[in-house]
């Protein structure tokens, strides 16, 4: 898989809003970016306001456009999600920056573009912090995306589960995001493949029964059929439904893959949460689970 060029010291990078507005200054981020060495061009959309979207879809494509196509830009973060990037995906022209690829950073929404991105142009993206998320994010969390971009050393996981998960090791390109987006694409322009991969999930404020269906939708559409292994990041801010459900995540996910024997590891640090460490989705990993010492090498 292709991979964009790392970041050097006074590389320009780009912020801009392709989904829901921005309810807070990135200003922290900006300086936190600064810090790092790096020029920061805030796009249109970042002030911008439509209802919940951080203005109307035309104007959220072109200031994504304007930042794809702009050759002195590095690498664009979208400054947060919600929702709204799948209502301009198909507007984007990504022909220009696949000949000379930049990093694309965000999380939850964002999902869209990985998944659009590995399924018509097999290059890299990173699962990160992104600007709003920034201020509440770990140093260590932080730290793993300066190192990713700068490529100043090679970032792996070694932690210790608090849930019990499926023994073995496995060998796979790193893919997924939230879950409810995956699901969302499943039959689309977007939908990536899912064969030999290591999947990462993870999500926010579902309820239990909502993602058993988002699991199942996966299942039945062959997704989870040929991966190699499955990491389970942050399930935050869960809720249940009255009668509950009575399913655990644990339960829900191991009710899907417990047949395909293959590696199953819990408690992730990233997600919609402060400890939301990097993934760089497209590459190769090895992933090791035993009892409850999880590892995650990129090879």
């Amino acid at each position: 898989m292709k991979k964009p060029e790392f970041l050097k010291p006074n590389d320009l990078v780009a912020i801009v809003c392709p989904a829901s507005f921005a309810f807070a200054s990135i200003q922290p981020a900006i300086d936190l970016l600064e810090s790092w060495g790096l020029r920061v061009w805030v796009g249109e959309t970042v002030e911008a306001k439509l209802n919940q979207f951080a203005g109307s879809d035309e104007l959220r494509a072109k200031d994504f456009q304007m930042a794809l196509d702009n050759p002195e830009v590095k690498a664009i973060f979208a400054a947060r999600g919600g929702y709204g990037t799948v209502r301009i995906i198909d507007n984007i022209d990504f022909t220009q920056w696949a000949k000379n690829p930049k990093w694309i950073i965000g999380f939850s929404d964002i999902t869209v573009l990985h998944s659009h991105i590995a399924a018509n142009f097999d290059i890299c993206t990173i699962h990160g912090q992104m600007p709003l998320t920034m201020p509440e994010g770990t140093p260590p969390s932080l730290e793993t995306l300066r190192k990713i971009l700068f490529n100043t050393e090679v970032v792996n996981y070694h932690y210790q589960s608090q849930t019990e998960g499926i023994n073995g090791t496995a060998v796979g390109k790193l893919i997924g995001g939230n879950l409810a987006l995956l699901a969302s694409l499943v039959g689309s322009q977007s939908d990536q493949d899912y064969k030999d991969s290591i999947l990462f999930l993870e999500d926010v404020g579902e309820a239990y029964y909502s993602v058993d269906r988002m699991m199942w939708t996966l299942l039945r559409a062959g997704k989870l059929n040929h991966i190699k292994g499955l990491i389970i990041g942050g399930f935050t801010s869960m809720k249940d439904s009255d009668p509950s459900f009575g399913m655990t995540i644990r339960d829900i996910v191991l009710e899907k893959i417990q047949h395909l024997s293959i590696p199953l590891a819990f408690d992730f640090p990233a997600g919609h949460i402060e400890n939301n460490h990097a993934l760089v989705f497209g590459e190769n990993v090895k992933l090791e689970v035993q009892n409850k010492e999880i590892k995650l090498d990129y090879i």
